[in-house]
């Protein structure tokens, strides 16, 4: 997350944000890229970006950035001088919260995020977002600088981890991109996905009709989706494990959506319906290694209370455990 000063004005040339190219930067340009990263600190367009850069205030790596058609790569350092009549957003302010803690410790902390709650502040919603509770939960601690290293939609629940320093954010931000963070979810979905077990690796790109929208389009950004058929419901669905192994937005309900398989209550990916007043998606398990101890992390979330079926044992790697670190049968965990 980029360290914003508390004003709304910068006082001076030379301030700056810097981030590192998560995957959903990967491959894209770079003035696409800044226009994705930087609107959470200030107004970005496609256009502003591409003057930012042909000026000489952005850098990739420490060089000098020229061109707006370059491409990024993951975990690519990138730094943009604000000019000093740049008008920054407000700064997220600590608000009380209910919190469902799952884990925490001096480097990060989980939270079971319920449905309806956006986890990030945007220039639409300054207010009421996990980050607001979690800047409240750590108000008596100045040296904390929460970064959110897992987001989800704001009508999916589950498990979301935030790092308390800059530095532990790049390091799980690293572990993600070498394969040692595993990402898993439940939905509820139409039919019954044949074969029973697969992998999706459709590319993924904003619907140029409807920028709310994902589609599976050739140009698009490589996307992974592992699956798994947990067991069959009543109404000719069915409850699937899924595992991301890369993380685009809206990949999960993309991806399942494309193959005939809507998540229940998706209204955007054709899941409409009575049953359920949102996507039945949930962000069931988290496994990461430690990035202090290196111990392996599992971080479980029980199924939140509006899902439509009751949970099995089964469903969801067995949630009634405990968090906290795994026994050693669990030490080699990965994406294979």
């Amino acid at each position: 997350m980029g360290q914003l000063r508390h004003t709304t004005k910068m006082p001076d040339s030379g301030c700056g944000f810097q981030f590192l190219a998560d995957r959903g930067d990967s491959r894209l340009r770079l003035d696409q890229v800044l226009t994705r990263r930087v609107t959470t600190v200030t107004h970005m367009s496609r256009n502003l970006a591409q003057k930012w850069i042909e000026s000489g205030a952005v850098t990739v790596d420490g060089r000098l950035a020229r061109r707006s058609s370059d491409r990024v790569r993951e975990h690519a350092a990138i730094h943009v001088t604000l000019p000093p009549d740049t008008i920054l957003r407000s700064v997220p302010e600590a608000e009380p919260a209910q919190l469902d803690i799952l884990y925490e410790d001096d480097t990060l902390i989980a939270v079971n995020k319920p449905p309806g709650v956006v986890v990030h502040p945007s220039y639409k919603q300054l207010s009421g977002t996990l980050l607001n509770g979690i800047l409240w939960h750590v108000r008596h601690r100045e040296e904390v600088r929460p970064g959110i290293l897992t987001r989800l939609d704001k009508d999916t629940s589950g498990v979301v981890v935030v790092a308390f320093a800059p530095g532990v954010h790049a390091a799980l931000q690293r572990d993600a991109a070498a394969g040692r963070i595993r990402k898993e979810y439940l939905a509820i979905v139409r039919g019954t996905p044949r074969p029973d077990s697969g992998v999706i690796r459709d590319p993924l790109g904003r619907d140029p009709d409807d920028r709310r929208r994902v589609i599976v389009t050739p140009g698009g950004a490589p996307s992974e989706t592992r699956y798994e058929v947990t067991r069959p419901l009543p109404g000719d669905l069915s409850l699937v494990r899924c595992e991301l192994v890369t993380g685009r937005t809206h990949q999960i309900r993309v991806h399942l959506s494309s193959h005939g398989w809507p998540i229940v209550g998706d209204r955007l990916y054709g899941g409409r319906t009575d049953r359920m007043p949102r996507q039945a998606l949930h962000a069931s398990r988290i496994s990461l290694e430690h990035p202090v101890t290196r111990e392996r992390l599992i971080l479980k979330a029980p199924l939140p209370s509006d899902w439509p079926f009751p949970n099995d044992p089964n469903d969801s790697n067995d949630l009634n455990d405990s968090n906290g670190p795994n026994d050693s049968n669990d030490s080699n965990d990965s994406n294979d």
